[in-house]
Order: structure tokens, then sequence, then C-alpha cells
């Protein structure tokens, strides 16, 4: 009834643009006693930072670089009398809000990026970053964009197509990380115990992407005996050739792992890597071939430990130069399926059937074993719902 009307709020602080430290982009003023604060004139950027051996902080907390005399002293660049540099730089925020922008083109001495290349680069296809990182640094970073845009610098309003942002790994007792509260975990040392790929691997399977999830140790231990089962396996890897079931197992893992990576479901991606490796581990003898596709899946989660397998099993280039597996649609489809005989919603018994079996013929298997014959006796039977390869649900 036009009472009202659409707005955006954006929680957008007041930025602290200066830092007390020598990295960074130096602010371009001066200060003079005559003319107070002053721009550096644009044919005079950049101000460069000065080579110096010591970065060290200073007693003041100022900048290290006010105590570098041949940098701070300069003339002012309107009267030409003695000035100061301001000492402060920028902070990361400044660098990191358009850098992806010259990385399209990053020998252009005449602008950011040439035009041709902006339209070809831009926009970023996928922003990803941790919850407190994307809202903050995203919006700076939109806001420096939006500028560029509007003085006709950069092609796109908005830098980025796609955001993502992942979880927070919580401390044991599900709050949030501090030293304060004593419940951090330091990397370093479970690398130390337990090896990098261990940690890796971790970090990954620990839960969804994009939630927050409590630190187990115990869950370190288990992607630890995943990989040592997985190293002693190379054992009994041979030339034996794959069953029909193995290889129905290993196509379906490809294709599993493959659609977790692309959605970011990396738990559910370890997840399967870990049953087929349970799979393969309770064969008297492991299918090379089997075998060498687990390592190629499981390579970007664990590099170190695959990449050592990988020589040991007789390859000359290493596994970053292997193609990523592929598989096969057909070999997807297993010849048997397992279904579920219900009666009344509550499961009472199974049936291993030919995929796509006839609807009559699953019914009447069903209803032919003795486990159901003996809990319907005489009871009328009022329907049967049948989900094709799945379950067969006998209403009395």
């Amino acid at each position: 009834e036009g009472l009202g009307e659409a707005t955006k709020t954006y929680k957008m602080k007041d930025w602290a643009f200066n830092r007390q430290r020598y990295w960074g982009e130096p602010i371009p003023i001066v200060y003079c006693d005559h003319c107070g604060t002053v721009m550096v004139p644009y044919e005079d950027l950049p101000v460069k930072l000065p080579m110096v051996d010591s970065f060290m902080p200073t007693d003041t907390g100022e900048s290290p670089l006010a105590g570098i005399e041949s940098y701070v002293h300069t003339t002012c660049p309107k009267c030409g009398g003695p000035a100061k540099r301001e000492t402060d730089t920028m902070p990361q925020w400044a660098g990191s809000s358009w850098y992806f922008l010259r990385y399209m083109d990053p020998h252009n001495s005449n602008a950011i990026a040439s035009q041709e290349k902006l339209n070809y680069w831009g926009q970023v296809d996928w922003y990803n970053g941790g919850m407190e990182h994307v809202t903050r640094h995203l919006i700076y970073s939109r806001f420096w964009n939006l500028f560029l845009h509007d003085i006709g610098a950069v092609p796109h309003a908005e830098p980025y197509k796609k955001r993502t942002a992942q979880g927070l790994i919580l401390g044991s007792d599900g709050e949030k990380m501090s030293k304060s509260k004593g419940n951090v975990v330091n990397p370093l040392d479970i690398i130390e115990e337990y090896g990098a790929d261990t940690l890796r691997t971790y970090i990954l399977f620990i839960g969804d992407y994009e939630m927050p999830t409590p630190w187990n140790d115990n869950g370190v231990k288990g992607c630890r005996r995943f990989l040592d089962k997985l190293w002693r396996m190379y054992e009994h890897v041979t030339d034996v050739a794959l069953t029909k079931e193995t290889d129905t197992m290993v196509h379906k893992t490809i294709k599993g792992v493959t659609d977790d990576l692309e959605n970011m479901k990396f738990n559910t991606a370890v997840a399967k890597l870990m049953t087929l490796s349970n799979e393969l581990g309770s064969l008297e003898f492991v299918p090379k071939s089997a075998y060498e596709q687990m390592l190629r899946l499981l390579y970007p989660i664990a590099p170190h430990i695959t990449e050592e397998l990988w020589e040991m099993l007789g390859h000359e280039n290493g596994l970053v130069f292997e193609p990523w597996p592929s598989y096969d649609e057909s070999k997807l489809v297993e010849d048997m399926v397992e279904i579920v005989i219900s009666i009344n919603g509550k499961v009472r018994d199974k049936l291993t059937m030919p995929t796509d079996s006839p609807e009559t013929v699953v019914k009447e298997a069903a209803l032919a074993t003795e486990k159901i014959r003996t809990l319907i006796e005489e009871k009328p039977i009022r329907k049967i719902i049948i989900i094709p390869n799945k379950i067969v649900n006998i209403v009395i």
C-alpha cells in the first residue's frame, strides 16, 4: 500500500586505516610547518618503502619508518620547504581489497589492468574465507571495487560472482578457540605427533565445510588409522584382476568423490574413501589398478603419503602430473541390490535380488521368505507398496 520501501543495511564500521609497521603501502602524505597536511603529487607516486636491514618496532609506539631519517625528512610539494613524511602504513586490507585486479595484468605500467583483460578475467568466480573475514573484508573489497567502477577504472561494479565461508573449528569444549580459554589446538603439535597428512585429512573430515565443528582428538587418531591402513595395504597390492563388485565400487567412489569435492563436501569425500579402503583392505590381494585410483583420489587431501606410495609402485612421474580419475557410467549399476522388507513400516527382513526385477517377482519373493510368512500368518494383506530396488512395505 505504499507504506514502506526496501532498504539495505551495511554493517560497515569505521576503518582504522593506519598501521604502525614497516610493511604495507606508505600513506602518500607529508606534513609541512607552513602548508600543513599536503598530498604527495600524482607524478611522484608511488611512495616506496626504503630498503632497510631492521624492521624492529620503536619504543615510542610509532612505525619503524619513524626512525629512518632519510625516509622521514623530505621537501614540501607546495612550498619546497622542509617537511616530514607520514610514517604509518596502510593496513593489509588496502592491498588485499584489489590485488585480484592486478593479477589480471601484473606487468601493465599504465593502469591497474587493461580494459581488455579486465573484461576477459573479471569477475572473480568464487570468493571463499572464514565468516569473520568474509563479512569484513568482503565489504571493504566491494567498497574499493565500487569506487574504481564509479571512476571508470574497472568494468564490473561487483568484484565477485559467488562467495562461501568455511565454518570455524571450535575447541573441544565447543567454544571458539582462544588463548584465554585454554582450548587452542596447536597444529604444529598435531603434525609432530601424527603427521601433516593426518592433520589435513582430519580438518577436511571434521564436519560440514560451512558449519562450525568442535575439535576431537579421537577423530585425529581415526584419520591416522585410515592412513596407516592405506600404507599397510601396499604389501598386498598385486596385478590381480578386479572383480565386477570391486570395479563397481571403484567407479562409484570416483563419481562420489569427484562430485563431493566439486561441491565442497570434503567430509563425505573422505568418508567415501574410507569405505573404499575398507573394501580393498578386506581382500586377500588388492588390485593394483584399484589401489592406484584410490591414491589419485586421496592425493589432494593427503599428498605426502600418496605421493610416496605412488613412487613405491614404480611410477617415475609424480602424482601431481596424473590426470584426475574418470568413471564409467555403465559400471555404476550393480547387478544385485538389497531390498528391505517391512511390515506396517517396521523393517522385518531383507532380500537380495537382481537390479530392476519386475514388481510381481519382487512381491512374490518378499512374501515367500520364511520370516515374513511367519509374521503375516493368516492376517489379511491390505496392500503392498514397492519402491523399486529399495523397499517392499506390506500393510496388514
